[in-house]
Order: C-alpha cells, then structure tokens, then sequence
C-alpha cells in the first residue's frame, strides 16, 4: 500500500511537471509605412506592429518563435535576458551565435524560460533595426505560484523607445563610413507613439484605470542609444524587480533606464481622479556635457487616464529631472537591492575590464571618413565580430582563425595604443567569475551600460571614482540586486559576479548602439563541462549558414506585400496575442494562427487528479485501520 502511496503522489508531480505549455509565434518581418512627426516613413517591423507582439508564457514554457524574413536586411532576433540554457544557437546576436537570417529566409527559435520570472524583451540583434524591431516579453509565475508583492489588479507594459524620420540603417551606414557618432534620433516614444508635445503629434498611448487600485507597470527601455528617466506625474512608484529579477520594495517618483534595462514598478492609483502624463525624457551621460546633443525640449508622453475622467481632460505634467541629473540616476541605481541570495562563491576567475572610448585610422571601407574614426574597446581591445562563420559554429567544430582565446584580464599600461581583434575569455565550466567595470572620466566619455548574454550576474558594489583591488568590504554579498545590463556611471565602476554554468560563446557589450560597431565589446567563451546536460549541443538544422547558397530554410518564399499602411500600436494584451489571462498551462498556443482550447485538457487533468486522490484516500484509509 505505500508504494501505491509513493506512486500516486509521484504521479502528482510528474503532472505538475509536465503542465509546461509550448507557446508558438509567428513573426514576419517586412517594411511598413508609418506617420510620425509630420513624415510618412517606411521601417522594418514585426507583424505590423510598432511594439511587435508581446510574448506572454509561463515559467517553464517552451518558446517557439518562427521569424519569417521578408525584410531586404539581414537580421537576427535577441531574446534579452532570456538565459538560453542548453540552447545557446537561439540567443541570436549575428555572427556570435549564428549568421544572419538573409531575405526571403527564415529560422525558428527554439527555448525553454525555465527559472525565470518578470519582464524582459527581445529585439533585432543586427545593425540598427533594433530601432523598431523590438517588443514586450513576460514570464509570469507558473499556476500555483505568485509574485513576491502584492497581486496587482492590472498590468500595463510601457515600451520606451526612439525614433528616427529616417531609414534607420541608412543612418547607421552614414556613421560607420565616416567614422563619427550617428546623427540625434528625432523624438522618443512610449509604446510607439511621440505623444502630445512633439510636432503634428495627434496620437497617444492611453492607460485607463480604476481608482484606489494597484497597478503593475511594465517598463522598458527600448531605446537604442539613450539612457531615459520616466515619471507619472503625482504618483509614486514602488520598484519591485529589473531585468526580470525580483527586487526589495524600493519607492521613488521617478525610475532610470539604461537601454536595456526593464523595471517592474506597482503603483498606487490613489490621486485624485483626473488625467496624470507619463513622461519621459533623456539622461545625458557624455562628458563633457558641451559635446553632448541632447535636445532638453525632447519629451515623450503617454497619458494615465482615471476612469470616468474625460479624455480631453488637459494632463497634469511631472517636473522632470535635469537631462545631466546624474545625481537622481546614481541614487535609483546604488539605491536597489535585491532578494536574500547566495552569492557563488569562491572566486575562480577574476578580471578588470576597463571601458575607454578613442579613435582608430579610418579603414579602406570607410569611403568618407577623414583619417581618424570613433572607436571603442576593452581593455585596448576593440572587438570585430568575424565574417565567415558564428564564433558559436567555431566553438562548437574547433575551427581555427575565427578567433583567439587571448582577451586580457587586466587593463593595459598607460599609453598602450587601441588594437582591433576578435578576442573571447575562455571560462571554465561552472566557474565563478567576477569582474571590476571601470569606466575612467576620459574625455569623452559617458555611460555604459553593459550587458552580458546567456546569465544573470549580481551587482556586488558600485562607485565613482576609481576601484580599490581587494576593497571587498564594500560588497553586498547578502542581497544584492541581480540584472543582465549594468549602467557602468561615468568616471566610476562596478562589480559584477556570476556562476558560468552555460557553455556556448556569451557576448558581453555596451548596449548603446552606437557603440557596438566601434568595438565595445567581447565574448566569454564557456567550456563544455563532464555531464551530458554541461555540453554544447549540436546547431538546428535549420541554422542559418553565412554565405550565399548554402543552406537555408525556406529559401524562395513569395515575395512580401507591398507596405502597408500602418500605424504605431501599443503592446498587445494577452487576448490579442492568442493566450487569454485565464488559460492554463498545459496548452499548445499558436499565436497568428488557430488557438486550441485549454478546457478538453484541463478537465481531462481534473479528472486524473480525482482518480489520484481517491487512489491516494484508498490507500490511506486502509492503512489507518
């Protein structure tokens, strides 16, 4: 009878386990005329839309996201924050873990969000699409389980991003040919939209909601190359997680955003009922500020709406920070503090890395750049990403010349001239690995905020100034707070530690856009460990491969349609995206196509669980007597 027991319960939990759904998307990637700003302007999006679709799953769900290139660029998706355990071919930055998916291609992306929670996003990872490419992913907490604060009554995402009036890849070629930063973006936007305080603007993204509720905002900062503070005029925020990683309560009136970087924020709508802006506006990191372009008159808006409130109701407006308050930045960022967690330990691998921006002689590609180019590196190593195969595609079949495991652990010597490479740091597998961020106050310098793929690192320190070797006493090795992108302040530095149990090659770079072209960055390459789930697995076969004619998945698509016209749009909500909030788990979702119910299963599991328990009474009772 009480193997019958241990049978039944173990049946109980297997069903537990097995409930993980498998979500499917379909994005389709193609031009689309958008009015903005007094222009009509053709951009590359996903299905439409301006956000694209939010993902919306479960912890522990399968993701399956076929994207469907019918856009005349390269490109390639990123799944920002997402860890890709043992599926490191789907992270996604072109030329580090895949080529590019070429027009008239395609590729499905292939990934399990197993033991995370919170809100992250994902974005075109190859040249400036990432401007528009971009959209809203949240993994909420399985059935059974809730958020470490209060049940919110509505949750809004709020996608931060910019905008150009431009053709957004013409303005990244213009820059790398001539070597210099790339021009202002036109306006910012929160969920696509300029809001009411730009030129021609005529429409704005609206949240409506209920008095005397609690709401979760969903924030996001999409923008490709600025740092963003945001405000909800006479309403406080409660800080409750960033970069999908649960937070201590933190309150503030106005959160920061490097590009990059999420926020999970509750408020409180106890106001007095009227119409509240969201505002938001740039943080100005470049020193000195004389050289900075910001635009202080630049304002972005989205509109709190309480129900019952008129809509033409005249918003009230929040005092903003000054564009250079790197004061209100540096206290929101050393300022948060994460859950109780155990901080790997000891450290195996430790490394400064110091980030400098400086100038390398204009190469033969650069046809109207004059002598010198804006560069910027690590460690004097300014990163070139290879052209023939994916640094992953090397890992994986030992092939010589596509790089050299030699990056430096430590900062050159004063005086050492910039040099261009391809340089990973090896990481042995299941090392602890902690590095010192230092960015000096150089001239110019700003900024950086730096993001590592494939893990989540925690925040140990932070400072200005200049870092002290062995000054451990000034870590939080109790609760400090975890994140995937760090704002690195200018003229200080920070202190990052994390567990390399991910093999695969991890790219580790400025988020600033404009940057990654000058050499901001490099690759952590994380060796194979002893047990069959600590090695790289073998590539899909539907990876695409680099060169012209090899083979690719669904070459000789129809041609795509002509732009349509179209105009920004919010997030979807969970109904418009195939998955109602009250699904369950457990269900093959198709997110463009048909939607199988969920109620056949949920009641065929009611049933098994009926059957259990009466197996489970059956058992006990005799036992008892």
């Amino acid at each position: 009878m009480a193997q019958l027991l241990w049978l039944a319960l173990g049946l109980l939990l297997a069903s537990s386990v097995a409930e993980a759904a498998t979500a499917n998307y379909t994005f389709t990637v193609q031009s689309m005329r958008i009015n903005q700003l007094c222009n009509s302007t053709d951009i590359i999006a996903v299905n439409g839309q301006l956000p694209g679709p939010t993902i919306d799953v479960f912890e522990g769900d399968e993701v399956v996201v076929d994207v469907i290139n019918s856009s005349p660029y390269n490109l390639t998706i990123h799944w920002h924050g997402i860890m890709q355990l043992r599926t490191p071919w789907a992270d996604g930055p072109s030329m580090v873990t895949q080529c590019p998916i070429q027009p008239n291609s395609s590729y499905i992306y292939r990934f399990n969000v197993t033991g995370q929670e919170g809100t992250l996003w994902w974005h075109a990872h190859s040249s400036f699409l990432r401007a528009t490419v971009y959209g809203a992913f949240i993994i909420r907490p399985r059935n059974g389980n809730a958020y470490p604060f209060p049940m919110p009554d509505q949750e809004v995402p709020i996608v931060l991003g910019e905008w150009w009036s431009q053709n957004v890849v013409d303005v990244e070629n213009d820059a790398v040919m001539s070597g210099q930063r790339p021009i202002q973006s036109d306006a910012y936007t929160v969920n696509g939209l300029t809001g009411q305080l730009y030129q021609c603007a005529n429409e704005t993204f609206t949240a409506v909601v209920q008095p005397n509720t609690t709401v979760l905002l969903r924030v996001i900062n999409a923008a490709l190359n600025a740092h963003l503070f945001f405000k909800v005029a006479g309403h406080n925020f409660t800080v409750v997680a960033v970069d999908g990683c649960y937070t201590a309560n933190y309150t503030t009136d106005t959160l920061v955003l490097a590009p990059g970087n999420s926020v999970d924020a509750l408020i409180f709508t106890d106001a007095t009922p009227g119409s509240y802006y969201m505002a938001v506006e740039p943080h100005d990191t470049l020193s000195p500020s004389t050289v900075a372009t910001t635009d202080d008159d630049s304002t972005a808006t989205a509109i709190l709406l309480y129900n019952g409130t008129s809509a033409t109701a005249t918003p009230a407006m929040p005092t903003m920070p000054s564009n250079f308050d790197t004061t209100t930045a540096n206290a929101f960022y050393f300022g948060l503090r994460g859950l109780p967690a155990e901080v790997p330990s000891p450290v195996d691998v430790s490394m400064t890395i110091e980030l400098g921006l400086g100038q390398l002689p204009c190469d033969a590609t650069q046809t109207s750049c004059a002598g010198k180019a804006f560069a910027a590196a690590m460690n004097g190593v300014s990163f070139r990403l290879p052209t023939q195969m994916s640094l992953l595609d090397a890992q994986f079949d030992g092939s010589p010349g596509v790089y050299t495991a030699d990056f430096p652990d430590g900062v050159p010597p004063n005086g050492t001239a910039m040099a261009e490479g391809t340089k990973v740091r090896s990481l042995p597998y299941n090392s602890t690995v902690e590095i010192v961020l230092q960015n000096p106050l150089a001239l110019p310098s700003e900024n950086h905020p730096i993001h590592l793929h494939g893990f989540n690192f925690f925040v140990l320190a932070q400072g200005l100034g200049t870092f002290t070797p062995g000054n451990t006493s000034a870590y939080n090795l109790v609760d400090p707070v975890a994140r995937n992108t760090i704002a690195v302040p200018t003229g200080g530095w920070v202190v990052i530690r994390f567990l390399a149990n991910n093999p695969g090659m991890w790219f580790f770079h400025c988020h600033l856009d404009a940057h990654v072209p000058m050499g901001l960055g490099m690759v952590f390459a994380v060796e194979n460990g002893t047990t069959p789930d600590s090695i790289l697995p073998p590539p899909p076969d539907d990876l695409p491969m680099c060169r012209p004619g090899s083979k690719r998945r669904h070459v000789g698509r129809p041609p795509p349609p002509p732009p349509p016209e179209a105009k920004a749009q919010p997030p979807q909500s969970p109904e418009a995206n195939g998955r109602h909030p009250s699904n369950k788990e457990g269900e093959d979702i198709t997110r463009g196509g048909a939607v199988r119910s969920g109620q056949d299963k949920e009641q065929g599991r009611s049933i098994m669980y009926l059957l259990l328990l009466g197996l489970i009474l059956g058992t006990i009772v005799p036992l008892a007597s």
